[in-house]
């Protein structure tokens, strides 16, 4: 019917990564920064919270991973703040008609402790999606002092991410 919008479509994408941990560097997960003695090692800031939600966000879009987007081979990535990939990934969703419905993150480390912070992550994701503070969720899991996580050595996350294709009205 004329003026009536198309239904809408919804698509659903996983996103996971992990770092190694080493001393002397700026630990950041969510895009907040976490008082701790190592940091994620990688090209970027290492934030294995915010590389698993902008790979969950690509993958329900359909625009391919962080690693094609924002290759380690780039010098221009190298020691990027991990927030510039989520901004970068909005303005392609914004251009390809999706928006962000909610993200679910769960991330994986035996220390530091993220009970006390997992608001602040929370929120600083939200706010870099642009969503609802109540359309985010993040969780913090030990692996049990089972391998390279479990052993304080490293760190992982692993990313839901429902999106929405907005509607258009047809003439």
């Amino acid at each position: 019917m004329i003026g009536e919008p198309t239904p809408a479509e919804y698509r659903i994408g996983i996103g996971t990564d992990i770092h190694r941990l080493v001393p002397d560097r700026r630990l950041m997960l969510g895009g907040v920064y976490i008082p701790y003695p190592a940091g994620l090692l990688g090209h970027s800031d290492g934030d294995v919270a915010l590389h698993a939600v902008t790979d969950a966000v690509l993958g329900a879009a359909g625009l391919g991973d962080i690693g094609t987007l924002f290759p380690d081979t780039d010098a221009q990535w190298k020691n990027a703040d991990s927030k510039e990939f989520i901004y970068a990934v909005r303005e392609l969703l914004e251009k390809k008609g999706w928006e962000v419905v909610n993200v679910d993150l769960t991330i994986h480390t035996e220390a530091p402790k993220l009970g006390p912070l997992k608001g602040q992550i929370r929120r600083c994701i939200a706010g870099l999606l642009g969503i609802d503070f109540s359309a985010t969720n993040v969780k913090a899991k030990t692996n049990e002092g089972l391998g390279d996580i479990g052993a304080g050595d490293a760190m992982a996350a692993t990313a839901i991410a429902l999106l929405r294709k907005k509607p258009r009205r047809t003439l």
